[in-house]
């Protein structure tokens, strides 16, 4: 009954006005999904030239920390979302105590913004995390070390502010601590691992859930980026309902609704640790555009819209390749070798729109899609050495 009611809402080829915080990559690829619905959509973005520019109905330039800046955007829009966690969360309060739908809701992005509040959260609720102390500045965490109460090595993680690999360190060292921020940081155990995998799960406000198959991710070991993302994983069958149980538990404490991509640790010992999550679309599902019943832009618009999700399992096997920006190259970009990957079978490239290059930016992804994954896994290698993201 809930979602004939909702239906009858009609978001689509409507005066209905979906707002999006934040107009990168994620933001233009939902707004593919978004024109294939007609629905209308405002984007806020600090970048003039931001990637989702060329897709929305209206397009404004602010300041996402700024309070009035994000609270009179939101006033303009019926459902409020965002592509990035960093926006002002006192003005999606605000917006919510005056009846503007935020999702995900402003609760939960206090509870992800701060990775320290994002791990004293696991703890409180029981899901499994690496073990971990908190240091308000790096004098206290030297201090701890010093007494012995912290081992090297260990990981060293920014509270705020880490993204696509920064903010995160390997202190084998205590010299190491040199090249990291003071700030407030966690300082979490070594953990050996055989996999690092990642679970996408989807949920309405009406409470309906679903996971998406369990991907793996292979690191780029220099920018500690994602560099493949593989699906389905190359895991053991109770290994991935594991962490798909996991991801769920993750899910419900939060309570969110949208899309939040689970990234978690398989140990030794198969055990599943939950490293971090991202409550949007993430890298990790991008594969899903080309090899899944129901990719998860199109997931992300029916769960904040509280209608049925779709189908998560995949057609076909897919495999991720992150484009990034060659190292040596700062500049107007130019895809090298493009032609090359588009002979291949299977093969679909993604360019996000940004019209500068540097090392290790991410500017667009590649989809492979087999029957085969150990196919489209080898393809994949053949693309990343074919095509180059270099500038003139």
């Amino acid at each position: 009954m809930q979602f004939i009611q909702q239906a009858t809402m009609n978001y689509f080829s409507s005066n209905f006005t979906l707002g999006i915080l934040g107009g990168g990559q994620l933001g233009k690829m939902l707004l593919q999904e978004t024109r294939k619905w007609d629905i209308q959509t405002h984007v806020l973005d600090p970048n003039p030239e931001a990637p989702c520019k060329i897709g929305c109905n209206r397009f404004e330039t602010g300041n996402l920390m700024d309070f009035e800046t994000v609270y009179n955007f939101g006033k303009k829009v019926d459902v409020l979302t965002f592509e990035i966690e960093s926006v002002n969360v006192e003005a999606l309060e605000k917006l919510e105590s005056e009846g503007v739908k935020v999702y995900p809701g402003a609760s939960t992005l206090r509870n992800i913004q701060d990775k320290g509040i994002q791990k004293q959260f696991y703890k409180k609720h029981e899901i499994p995390t690496a073990p971990f102390r908190i240091f308000e500045t790096q004098r206290d965490l030297k201090e701890a070390i010093a007494r012995k109460e912290i081992h090297l090595p260990f990981v060293w993680k920014s509270c705020k502010g880490g993204y696509d690999g920064r903010g995160v360190s390997i202190i084998r060292d205590i010299k190491d601590l040199a090249s990291v921020p003071g700030s407030a940081c966690i300082a979490e155990s070594l953990i050996l691992f055989k996999n690092e995998l990642a679970v996408i799960v989807a949920r309405n406000p009406s409470g309906e859930t679903k996971t998406y198959p369990v991907v793996e991710m292979e690191f780029h070991p220099e920018a500690n980026q994602v560099e493949y993302v593989i699906c389905p994983a190359r895991i053991d069958e109770n290994v991935a309902g594991k962490a798909r149980d996991v991801a769920t538990k993750v899910s419900e404490a939060l309570k969110h609704v949208g899309l939040l991509a689970v990234e978690m640790f398989q140990t030794e010992k198969d055990e599943i640790l939950v490293n971090e999550v991202a409550p949007r679309p993430h890298n990790s599902g991008h594969y899903s555009i080309e090899a899944s019943y129901t990719s998860q832009f199109e997931q992300h618009l029916r769960a904040i819209l509280d209608l049925p999700l779709g189908r998560t399992d995949s057609k076909v096997g897919g495999v991720m390749v992150n484009l990034v920006g060659a190292e040596g190259y700062t500049g107007p970009v130019i895809y090298k070798n493009m032609d090359e990957i588009l002979v291949m079978d299977g093969v679909t490239p993604h360019i996000y729109g940004k019209k500068e290059t540097r090392p290790f930016r991410k500017m667009g992804h590649v989809t492979i899609v087999n029957k085969d994954i150990k196919v489209a896994r080898k393809t994949a290698e053949e693309v990343k050495r074919k095509i180059k993201v270099i500038s003139a």
